[in-house]
């Protein structure tokens, strides 16, 4: 019984650092196109529609197709400044798990079974969430946390609040590039860096003609600006100066003001993120580099394959959005 239950606990781990890297591979802006590695696959996405496209291990290319609406146009109260934020990350979350689902199943050569498995349950939908939200919040909050706290019991500088909030912020990144490199060795998440550098080099060349091809997407750079590893690592400097605001010392309060704070976080950096991509300047140079270094782990030269499998979904996509009366062209 304690045996199959490590295992349950280990694969429900994997599961949800699964469905965290998918989900902040993601860019977070509203934009006109955007794109998410998946398992042997790659989610691409419109204003209005989106589709998966999944290279199945017999050779064809597995296509699932949806309608999309922007959570501000569900509710009016998600246009504002912050909140909007929420919006777009609750959607992207929901998106993740629903394209994982899918792509882990079409990559065993199951499509039939897929379709009929992709619409979630609410109440799956909702344990599947929680679940993820859960190994965030006790990997990025409550262990840093922890172990600065055990920290300032040797030295006391660190009871000073801004240099409490320094090594808590220090730690919190170091243990996401720790994580970022151990499962960066799992063969399965190094497929997927591979369509993640698909997925980015089909986008590049998208925006700059229009149209895609095999021999233009081979041509673009795997590195790209607007990816959501830049709008993780934004929420954790953010994070960093909003903890110092918090009144509380304690263990307790400090932890629940980290979870308390969490959607004013995303929100805020949301808000900076989308500023800084409007101004297309310092600020946004300054905020996308970090994240352009990173890459480096999160991205790997594509194969022809997963190039097509890209171009597959962004067609995709692209066709229900005509069919729905929108027309993508970037300026």
């Amino acid at each position: 019984m304690t045996h199959r239950l490590a295992i349950r606990t280990i694969r429900g781990a994997r599961y949800a650092a699964r469905l965290l890297l998918v989900t902040f591979l993601e860019a977070p802006e509203d934009i006109l196109i955007g794109g998410q590695a998946v398992i042997e696959g790659v989610m691409m996405r419109s204003p209005h529609s989106y589709a998966v496209a999944v290279r199945q291990p017999s050779g064809p290319i597995s296509v699932i197709q949806d309608y999309l609406e922007r959570p501000s146009e569900k509710y009016r109260m998600l246009k504002y400044p912050v909140l909007r934020g929420l919006g777009t990350l609750g959607q992207a979350l929901i998106l993740g798990i629903r394209a994982l689902r899918y792509s882990a199943e079409a990559a065993l050569d199951e499509p039939a079974k897929t379709e009929k498995k992709t619409e979630m349950s609410g109440w799956m939908l909702a344990l599947n969430l929680a679940f993820s939200m859960g190994f965030f919040i006790l990997f990025y909050k409550f262990v840093p946390l922890a172990l600065t706290t055990l920290v300032k019991a040797h030295y006391p500088v660190v009871n000073n609040v801004i240099v409490f909030n320094l090594v808590d912020g220090a730690l919190r990144i170091i243990l996401f590039l720790g994580f970022l490199f151990l499962i960066s060795q799992w063969k399965e998440i190094q497929r997927v860096f591979e369509y993640h550098g698909a997925e980015h080099k089909v986008v590049w060349a998208f925006e700059a003609n229009n149209r895609v091809s095999l021999e233009s997407a081979r041509a673009c750079t795997r590195f790209h600006p607007r990816c959501g590893t830049s709008f993780l690592l934004v929420v954790m400097g953010i994070a960093m100066i909003l903890y110092m605001f918090l009144p509380f010392k304690s263990f307790t309060g400090r932890f629940l003001g980290r979870i308390i704070l969490l959607p004013v976080i995303v929100g805020i950096s949301y808000e900076f993120i989308r500023f800084a991509a409007k101004s297309k300047g310092a600020l946004w140079k300054w905020a996308a580099q970090p994240g352009l270094w990173l890459q480096r782990v999160t991205t790997r030269e594509p194969d022809d394959r997963q190039l097509e499998t890209a171009i597959k979904a962004l067609e995709t996509a692209m066709e229900l959005e005509k069919s729905r009366g929108g027309e993508l062209v970037v300026a």
